[in-house]
């Protein structure tokens, strides 16, 4: 029953609510040209750190450009101009499929007894 509701709560094509915040947080990445999991920050939870390290070069290589290109923005008071922004595509996935592997893993070894392969320490 609640995860029932909980998707019905979250899904934009259901609920006229979540569809005003999908657009809203659309409108504002399109804005500095990042997409959504350009936000997830690899220093808070290993596994996004470790999925990084897994994509190609050239994928890491564009979400930091587009990083580079948010701040310089953002430090500039300025937004990207009206024809970029319109060809931005902020809800493409492109770490979906690789954090999805990567916390596969460590469940599995997790549920095996093994220590993690990755640990944060505090020196």
């Amino acid at each position: 029953m609640a995860s029932s509701f909980l998707k019905w709560l979250t899904d934009p094509r259901r609920n006229w609510f979540a569809a005003q915040h999908y657009k809203a947080i659309s409108n504002r990445l399109k804005r500095y040209g990042l997409r959504y999991e350009d936000l997830y920050d690899p220093m808070y939870d290993l596994d996004i750190k470790e999925a990084l390290n897994r994509l190609p070069r050239e994928v890491v290589d564009a979400r930091n450009q587009r990083l580079k290109r948010a701040i310089d923005l953002s430090m500039k008071h300025e937004y990207l101009p009206e024809d970029l922004q319109a060809l931005q595509t902020p809800f493409r996935s492109y770490l979906k499929d690789m954090l999805a592997l990567v916390k596969k893993e460590s469940a599995e070894r997790e549920a095996l007894g093994a220590l993690p392969l990755y640990q944060r320490t505090i020196t």
